[in-house]
């Protein structure tokens, strides 16, 4: 095996579960010894991160070896000692990390390293980043990280006349699992006045719990709404958020909520369900006029029953 089966593996450590380590991110780790993995291990929810699961499998019996990890290891003390410490304490000589820590007060754990010299590699992998890109959203710019989800027909429209849904229902339920992934969903008040939808994840595992349920917008909400109604600027409203712990919001508002966040760069990443189908008039289509182009990367396209989906991000992580 090579450097970047290694990494894979721990990739596939992460991939099995994402938010495994939820509210803090989920790190992969492999140990190798002579080309041989003789350990491996990923974060513990509230516990021990993913190097120090591995580590502990081994104590003792690895130096000279190299650790594999989905991002670097931490430099500081938090809810458990910095991981670097215990690189250096078991006398590992190299370190491969996919990805650097963007939290302001663990970052730099490969420069700590290697000015001890421990040979480091930083490789930037987008799949280290993605498979923790609300968390990483959440440290770095002190907002959620939002997602705007919306289904349309093949001409671009997000209605469809007589017909109550534009997908099929393998859409449909994979909408649910993602509110499921999500701190918080959120519409704009026309979707609430015009739907009076209920935002929750149903019939699917809720390991995190219930979303919060989010209205932006001017009130008042109808009577009976289970809603929170969010009425300040956007990027007030993100920060106050963030402050209460909310990492991602899923953002399944009409067009006017979506440009209105688009137009302020509130928008990370873009969820498109397209439906094989063709709305054949007027109607109100997915995406408003907006004040500038917008350039979106790391385009994914994926086939969810008859439907399509396409992913792609305004703001990397």
């Amino acid at each position: 095996m090579h450097d970047a089966a290694f990494l894979e593996r721990a990739l596939a450590l992460v991939r099995a579960d994402p938010l495994r380590a939820y509210p803090k991110p989920t790190v992969g780790a492999v140990v190798v010894v002579n080309g041989e993995v003789v350990a491996e291990g990923v974060t513990e929810k509230g516990g021990r991160h993913g190097e120090v699961v591995a580590l502990d499998q081994v104590a003792g019996k690895v130096a000279g070896g190299t650790i594999y990890v989905t991002m670097e290891p931490c430099s500081h003390w938090g809810t458990t000692p910095p991981c670097t410490e215990r690189v250096l304490a078991e006398g590992l000589t190299r370190v491969v990390a996919a990805s650097l820590d963007p939290n302001p007060e663990a970052a730099g754990g490969l420069d700590y390293l290697r000015e001890r010299g421990v040979t480091v590699e930083s490789v930037d992998c987008f799949e280290a980043r993605a498979l923790s890109e609300a968390w990483r959203t959440f440290v770095a710019k002190r907002r959620p990280f939002v997602a705007y989800k919306v289904a349309t027909t093949l001409d671009g429209h997000v209605t469809l006349p007589g017909e109550r849904w534009i997908t099929g229902e393998a859409s449909r339920r994979l909408v649910h699992e993602l509110r499921a992934c999500y701190d918080a969903v959120a519409v704009g008040m026309g979707t609430v006045r015009a739907d009076a939808p209920r935002l929750d994840a149903r019939d699917v595992p809720t390991p995190h719990g219930q979303p919060r349920r989010l209205a932006f917008g001017r009130g008042p909400l109808p009577e009976g709404s289970e809603l929170e109604l969010c009425t300040g600027p956007l990027a007030d409203e993100l920060a106050r958020l963030a402050s209460e712990g909310v990492q991602s919001i899923l953002l399944e508002g009409g067009p006017t909520l979506a440009g209105a966040f688009l137009d302020a760069g509130l928008v990370d990443k873009v969820l498109l369900f397209v439906a094989p189908v063709l709305n054949g008039g007027d109607g109100p289509t997915a995406f408003p006029r907006l004040g500038s182009v917008a350039r979106l990367s790391n385009l994914a396209v994926s086939r969810i029953g008859d439907d399509a989906l396409i992913e792609a991000y305004v703001n990397a992580p």
